[in-house]
């Protein structure tokens, strides 16, 4: 009999905490200002997940997410383009793939 409390689709999927769910609002927002980058609120949004992000980052001792965190709060500060919401797109991106690996014991 399975030990896994995870129903079957979920295998290595880890159990989402705070650090994971502001991933995955950030990666949702960065999605977002590719159809509409000059979205102040939504840029704003952003700014204050990354904010959060390098806090409990902090907690975690996840230093690398920090730096990548502060990475994309540069690249947020610059005017909206094409190429700088590709930026945050795959800072979220990277993000969520260095969560997961600590999760998972990878990292």
């Amino acid at each position: 009999m399975d030990q896994n409390p995870r129903p079957p689709g979920k295998r290595g999927v880890p159990i989402m905490d705070r650090l994971g769910e502001l991933c995955a609002a950030g990666q949702e927002s960065a999605t977002y200002l590719w159809q509409v980058p000059t979205d102040e609120e939504a840029r704003r949004k952003l700014a204050s997940l990354l904010v959060e992000i390098k806090g409990e980052a902090a907690k975690q001792g996840r230093r690398e997410m920090g730096r990548l965190a502060g990475e994309l709060e540069t690249a947020l500060a610059v005017s909206a383009s094409p190429q700088q919401v590709e930026t945050l797109q795959d800072g979220f991106e990277r993000l969520t793939r260095l969560w997961a690996a600590a999760k998972s014991g990878l990292f």
